[in-house]
């Protein structure tokens, strides 16, 4: 598929049909978050994979968000690792997590499988119920699976500000 039309289509799933991700597609996507670029190369993410029920139960408790996707990852970075920014008032750690949780997304509608950023939840609930080391900070929930029948996007997908209200050249 063209990457424009990977873009265009792409929309955030919100009824999954409750199956696993076929492991040669969940390995492509994957691949593609270890590919993305982080702030000097740290490569400070970690990405855990969910896919029991006894791991849904414990996300479950944290969000109602997870739709019925068969398979979950929770995108996190280590805090230790992250880049700090000149004037030491922040550190890349969320959006280099960002970046690779983005290019995973992009990567599954490329390969046919259904999204959703999942970042209504309590990170430190996650942590906990998932036993993550306390270095570690999540930043999201990626439910990713197939649609179930019915699903769509929601009515306002397509409804997009245009760039003379996004953009400003200088």
């Amino acid at each position: 598929m063209e990457f424009s039309e990977v873009i265009k289509n792409r929309y955030s799933c919100k009824k999954f049909d409750g199956r696993k991700v076929e492991r040669a597609q969940l390995t492509e996507i994957l691949e593609a978050g270890r590919l993305a670029p982080t702030a000097k190369n740290t490569q400070e993410q970690h990405i855990y994979v969910a896919e029991t029920e006894e791991v849904f139960a414990k996300l479950d408790k944290a969000t109602p968000c997870r739709y019925n996707a068969g398979t979950v990852l929770v995108v996190a970075y280590d805090k230790n690792s992250a880049f700090v920014y000149p004037g030491g008032q922040r550190d890349s750690g969320a959006e280099d997590a960002s970046i690779v949780a983005t290019q995973m997304i992009l990567a599954a509608a490329n390969a046919g499988v259904d999204s959703c950023w999942v970042n209504f939840f309590d990170p430190a609930v996650v942590a906990k119920e998932l036993g993550l080391p306390e270095n570690e900070e999540v930043v999201m929930l990626m439910d990713l699976g197939y649609a179930a029948e019915g699903s769509k996007p929601l009515p306002n997908h397509d409804l997009r500000k245009p760039l003379e209200e996004t953009v400003t050249f200088m």
